[in-house]
């Protein structure tokens, strides 16, 4: 897309809306399967591929380490010449990729060399202790240089045996994506134990599925609380497609459920992998219509109540919901995502200061927010360099006039061409 300007200002629409659209690839299968293909044996093709900010800052991370990736994106295709890694000694550049970070650390940790991985300033406050220390359990020799275990992340070890450990599960369902997926890099079986409650079990589920794509299979607990994968195998490589964005989708459903009318997301159905189709559930419970097809959601709006809801599972869309809070009757209460504090701004303070600048009255909550609605009034939205709450609040901008989102340039890291689309189906920025 075009070079965006430093602030966008959305328009209205005046009635309906009524489209089919589908998003570009999942960047959360996409940056899976592209670590898993690294790690198999033989040509991998993966269709449906993400491209942006955080899928090119892993696929520039895995050419350090010797990894090609051939990259079609007329096609949306990648092809990845894997074998693990050739190169045992790097610094390499994750700018603010939380999967990129926590799954190469993991990886290069298990794999053996001396490497450095560093980002960006908030990358540097986003907490990491917790697989570090899981990993040195593994016997690696991994440390974490700012304060309260925050990245940049040195690894000096030679390949690990195996054996047991421990991760803790409230923080970021990454770290144990991210050891799953390393695990059948070492010599011995592996055994993970997970302490207190996982948040975001849907992306773990995610990872699971992903590795078995690629043929390896981890025998997880009905409750999570211990994985364990086999010493005998190893990751193939396949021909895999990806599954069309589901929190990208949020956005188009709710433009539904904000304006009435029928948002149709095809290349999901009730079964995808990515938990965050459950978004749908909540918009059903706020009084939408939602209709699954084999290969489509659709929504139909608008929205009319607010309601009580546990977002722990599917928490990149909290922010989707919070903005289809301000258009219906009565308080919205949105639970179970303490763990938005650390992502790539605080996805709870920052987003109840911003919902207030729209007319609600937000009461902040350790987990999560209480979002009143009031009189929508026009705002210059900040967006924290956060992908989210750029995409989120603009459709706030759909109801009520003299919205103007700042730097909407960090779409770009899952979204690049989100306002392209955005104008497409709504005809509505500027």
């Amino acid at each position: 897309m075009d070079l965006l300007p430093d602030q966008l200002e959305i328009g209205t629409v005046s009635g309906p809306v009524n489209f089919s659209m589908q998003p570009p690839g999942s960047k959360s299968i996409t940056n899976r399967a592209l670590l898993c293909a690294s790690l198999a044996g033989g040509t991998s093709t993966l269709g449906g591929a993400l491209k942006s900010d955080d899928t090119i800052v892993m696929i520039d991370a895995l050419g350090q380490l010797g990894i090609e990736v051939a990259q079609n994106w007329d096609n949306s295709e990648l092809s990845i010449n894997g074998g693990q890694f050739k190169n045992h000694q790097a610094t390499i550049e994750v700018k603010n990729s939380g999967t990129s970070i926590r799954f190469l650390t993991a990886a290069l940790a298990v794999a053996g060399g001396k490497y450095r991985l560093q980002g960006v300033p908030r990358m540097h406050q986003r907490p990491i202790g917790a697989l570090v220390d899981s990993l040195n359990q593994l016997g690696a020799n991994v440390d974490a240089e700012s304060v309260n275990g925050c990245p940049p992340v040195v690894i000096s070890n030679d390949r690990l045996a195996g054996g047991s450990t421990k991760i803790k599960g409230d923080v970021s369902s990454q770290y144990l994506s991210g050891l799953l997926m390393a695990a059948p890099l070492a010599s011995e079986d592996v055994v993970i134990e997970l302490e207190g409650e996982l948040v975001s079990k849907t992306y773990v589920d995610m990872t699971i599925e992903v590795m078995k794509k690629f043929g390896v299979d981890v025998q997880a607990a009905s409750d999570y609380s211990r994985f364990e994968i086999g010493k005998s195998q190893s990751y193939s490589a396949v021909e895999y497609l990806i599954e069309p964005d589901a929190s990208a989708a949020s956005y188009f459903w709710a433009a539904a459920a904000i304006c009435g009318g029928t948002a149709t997301v095809t290349g999901l159905n009730r079964n995808s992998l990515q938990g965050d189709v459950g978004f749908v559930e909540c918009l059903r419970k706020m009084g939408c219509e939602v209709n699954f097809e084999s290969n489509q959601i659709s929504v139909t709006g608008p929205a009319k109540v607010g309601i009580d809801i546990d977002m722990s599972d599917i928490s990149d869309t909290a922010q989707t919901l919070a903005v289809v809070a301000l258009g219906v009757e009565g308080s919205t209460r949105i639970r179970g995502i303490a763990h938005n504090r650390v992502k790539e701004t605080d996805r709870i303070g920052n987003l109840a200061i911003e919902l207030r600048k729209l007319g609600a009255e937000v009461e902040e909550h350790e987990d999560g927010l209480t979002i009143t609605p009031g009189t929508l009034r026009s705002a210059e939205i900040d967006t924290y360099d956060d992908h989210r709450m750029a995409m989120s609040l603009a459709l706030a901008g759909l109801r009520q006039s003299g919205v103007i989102i700042r730097a909407p340039g960090c779409v770009s890291k899952t979204y690049p061409n989100y306002f392209d689309d955005f104008q497409k189906h709504f005809g509505a920025s500027s």
